[in-house]
């Protein structure tokens, strides 16, 4: 039973609920149905980077043998054996392994990579990564933990600093009786 002041008349009036207009009946609550859940998907890269672009992932059950060209992003998972070149970046999974060579703006590493990053802006190393090969970048980032062998080269490289350094120095005439000796 329902107590309510009807505003025409000043006097209390008690009603049932089957007096009330049928507008006035709501609907009864049905609870909503819970959603199936959904598989883990990657984050794309856009959402971690400032720079947008699409992404393509190679998931951790798959073994793909080729070479990857393009201007997007490229996220690996599984295992890829070729050469990566990309006008983006390239981010190695832990877990996952490369074996090629690399070029790309960011290479992100946190599996495995056998093979020279011959090219790339940034590379950041992570605790659980293990690179066999080369690195030329213009930064590097190697976190405590990360295994790396190879050469590595750092730095802005023009092709005229880079071919000055290379060159031997020109050897001057010396003194009679005088040896010349280098320490490297």
């Amino acid at each position: 039973m329902v107590s309510w002041r009807d505003p025409g008349n000043s006097a209390k009036k008690d009603k049932d609920v089957a007096d009330f207009p049928s507008d006035a009946v709501t609907t009864p609550f049905v609870a909503p149905q819970p959603q199936p859940a959904r598989e883990a998907t990657p984050t794309p890269v856009a959402a971690n980077n400032s720079r947008p672009g699409k992404e393509s992932v190679i998931a951790a059950d798959l073994s793909i043998e080729g070479k990857i060209e393009g201007s997007g992003h490229v996220r690996i998972a599984g295992k890829f054996k070729g050469d990566v070149n990309v006008k983006g970046d390239l981010t190695i999974e832990p877990g996952a392994r490369l074996n090629g060579s690399v070029r790309a703006e960011k290479v992100t590493l946190s599996g495995d990579l056998e093979g020279n990053i011959e090219s790339a802006r940034r590379v950041d190393l992570q605790a659980s990564s293990v690179m066999q090969g080369d690195i030329k970048a213009e930064d590097l980032t190697i976190a405590s933990g990360a295994r790396l062998r190879g050469h590595v080269e750092c730095g802005s490289w023009d092709g005229k600093s880079a071919k000055a350094e290379s060159k031997p120095a020109e050897s001057k005439p010396q003194a009679a009786g005088k040896e010349a000796s280098a320490t490297v």
